[in-house]
Formats: C-alpha cells, structure tokens, sequence
C-alpha cells in the first residue's frame, strides 16, 4: 500500500494539503470530510488503487485520519 498515494487522494478529496503534512488530523472533526467527501472518497480509492471499501465498514471513529484510513485500506487490499 502506498501511503503517498493515499495521502494524496485524501488531498484532493479534502481540498487541503493539511493531509500532507498532518497524518494523524481528525479530518472530521476539523471539517476536511463530510458525508458527500466520504462518498468521493470511497469512489477514488475504487478507481486509483482498485480497493473497494463497502459503506459499512467506513467507520467516523476508525476511519478519522491519514494514518488511519492507510492502515484500514492496507488490510483491506
């Protein structure tokens, strides 16, 4: 799994390259990712790394930061 690439769909998706530098912000809690960003999010992840991650599995609490998203996808790959 490559976390640049991650971090970089995360970037684009959340408008900020706070990602970049930040791997452990909250990026619902600091407003970078909303329901509607979820989705595209989702949907990219699909598209550039070919990993599917079902709406059910997609945790607020699990799924908060950089680091954790990385972490969730590499064991889903």
């Amino acid at each position: 799994m490559n976390k640049e690439k991650v971090f970089a769909i995360l970037a684009d998706i959340c408008e900020d390259d706070v990602v970049l530098e930040e791997h452990d912000i909250d990026l619902f809690e600091e407003g970078l990712l909303d329901s509607f960003g979820t989705i595209n999010l989702l949907v990219e992840f699909e598209d550039q790394l070919g990993i599917n991650v079902p709406i059910t599995v997609f945790n607020r609490e699990e799924w908060n930061t950089p680091n954790n998203i990385a972490e969730k996808l590499a064991e889903l790959a």
